[in-house]
């Protein structure tokens, strides 16, 4: 595997019996507007945002920079249509979760 590929350390993923991810409905700057909805871990987020005259939900992960979070590369930004396709497979995304979880 390269480089890239591999994850610095496993402190900021979320496993089964971790704390809910906090839900925070604030805006983050007074400049642009987004909204975040959820912390998932230390430097993850979900967040909804104007980007381009277009709502779009964006998960992504943070780094600090000068004492201030900034988005990184990593993450995406799905369109109303892409998180209405996501939101309606989520039963059977849990089902896939949990059918592959057994053998854990």
């Amino acid at each position: 595997m390269s480089a890239r590929g591999k994850r610095k350390d496993d402190e900021d993923h979320v496993y089964e019996g971790d704390a809910p991810p906090k839900k925070t409905f604030r805006k983050d700057s007074d400049e642009t507007d987004e909204i975040v909805v959820c912390e998932i871990s230390k430097n993850r987020r979900v967040m909804v945002r104007n980007w381009q005259g277009k709502i779009v939900v964006d998960i992504r992960e943070f780094y600090v920079k000068d004492g201030k979070q900034m988005p990184g590369k990593k993450g995406i930004s799905l369109s109303l249509d892409q998180w209405n396709v996501l939101r309606n497979h989520v039963d059977e995304i849990d089902k896939a979760v949990n059918e592959n979880s057994l053998g854990d």
